[in-house]
């Protein structure tokens, strides 16, 4: 099992040479491929043996921004780790409308369902930004369930998170207005990394107007006639992506209401 107080570099060497019973040198790509492996959620508590199995088999992929690692409805041929970067996952609809379902960065593993039940990729996936993502084959990742149950059961509690997360877009995209969510999505934004100034909270919108539109279940249109509405009342101001939350707790007090 992994030790706190054991060298990386030692523990590692001994990691992955675990299966032959020799201690070996271990190069550098696998080092890192083995730290990120180690924070991922499905994959802690892995004998060293079980953890050699994934260090031995990862295949590194690298996506330049805007790039797609794979499509709703493609025959699921593995599982994703994000190493470095973020990716979004999203559906998309006949006329080209996309909600986005999550933005995942380093740590996250993508497309554990698709590879668990054997069905094809239930949304479509693409790069953010650059990205490195550990690719494990189907064949693989099944072997490793079969030998280490309790791997599937970590699945399954990832599975379960992202269902309430999805039952919680649902209700959003059913029972509230573009005006509420999007003040919603900045909260949670100046939450995470709001910065305060004597004007307010400042935030850097992360995305464009028409991916931000994609993330709330809306079109571009209303997201930047929204973002005026809330100048104009004396919520916000903008410069360029530059937000500050000038009452941010106005703001919370319409969600509440809204509620």
């Amino acid at each position: 099992m992994w030790h706190e107080t054991m060298p990386y570099r030692q523990h590692l060497s001994i990691v992955c040479s675990a299966v032959s019973g020799k201690i070996q040198s271990v190069p550098e790509p696998k080092l890192l491929h083995a730290q990120t492996l180690s924070k991922v959620p499905i994959f802690s508590g892995l004998t060293e043996s079980e953890f050699a199995f994934l260090v031995q088999r990862v295949v590194p992929r690298h996506y330049s921004a805007g790039e797609t690692v794979f499509g709703e409805g493609e025959p699921c041929s593995g599982l994703y780790v994000v190493e470095s970067g973020h990716v979004r996952i999203f559906k998309s609809s006949a006329g080209g409308r996309e909600q986005v379902l999550s933005i995942d960065g380093p740590g996250s593993s993508i497309a554990e369902l698709p590879v668990f039940d054997g069905g094809n990729y239930p949304a479509s996936v693409s790069a953010v930004d650059d990205v490195t993502l550990l690719f494990f084959s189907k064949q693989d990742f099944q072997a490793l369930c079969l030998t280490h149950p309790q791997v599937a059961l970590k699945v399954l509690r990832v599975v379960g998170a992202r269902l309430r997360k999805l039952v919680g877009i649902i209700e959003e995209l059913s029972f509230t207005t573009v005006r509420h969510r999007l003040a919603a999505y900045l909260l949670r934004l100046a939450q995470k990394e709001g910065r305060v100034t004597p004007e307010g909270l400042e935030v850097t919108l992360p995305v464009s107007n028409q991916e931000l539109a994609s993330q709330i279940g809306t079109v571009r249109e209303l997201v930047s006639r929204n973002l005026s509405r809330l100048q104009a009342e004396g919520m916000l101001k903008m410069d360029g992506r530059i937000v500050i939350l000038c009452n941010p707790k106005a703001l919370e007090t319409e969600l509440q209401s809204a509620g």
